[in-house]
């Protein structure tokens, strides 16, 4: 079981995070909390919507800010853990494609130092080395 796994009725959420049920309730229309269901159509809370609706908490009597306040500040938060998310993945297709580049780079060195022959000049001759005059 994770942070994400439903396991508290809407009662025993409440009571955890010091609220009433039907604020819950309320949270729930409101769109900022999204409670699963079981077939019966009993809400079922996971400790990462009962750390949400802390948070909401916090908003709202901490800071003072409005249900509609509470919303947009949840919703700009939720849009950054995305694109922290994406950031993450990027970075790592980014190392993959890195890692693999480097892989294909090792094999092309490989494949022409197999083709490169030195050259040693035959016993008793002599290397000139010319240079260009430079005007």
């Amino acid at each position: 079981m994770n942070e994400d796994t439903p396991k508290y009725m809407i009662g025993v959420a409440a009571e955890l995070v010091g609220m009433h049920p039907q604020t819950l309730r309320l949270y729930e229309t409101r769109g900022l909390v999204r409670p699963r269901r079981t077939a019966g159509g009993t809400r079922l809370y996971s400790d990462a919507e009962l750390m949400r609706l802390r948070r909401i908490t916090e908003l709202a009597s901490g800071l003072g800010l409005s249900l509609q306040g509470v919303e947009h500040v949840l919703a700009l938060e939720d849009r950054v853990h995305q694109l922290e998310q994406q950031v993450a993945d990027l970075g790592a297709a980014l190392d993959e494609a890195a890692r693999v580049m480097q892989t294909e780079v090792e094999s092309v060195h490989r494949s022409y130092r197999h083709e490169i022959v030195p050259y040693i000049p035959p016993p008793g001759a002599e290397l000139v080395i010319r240079r260009r005059r430079m005007r």
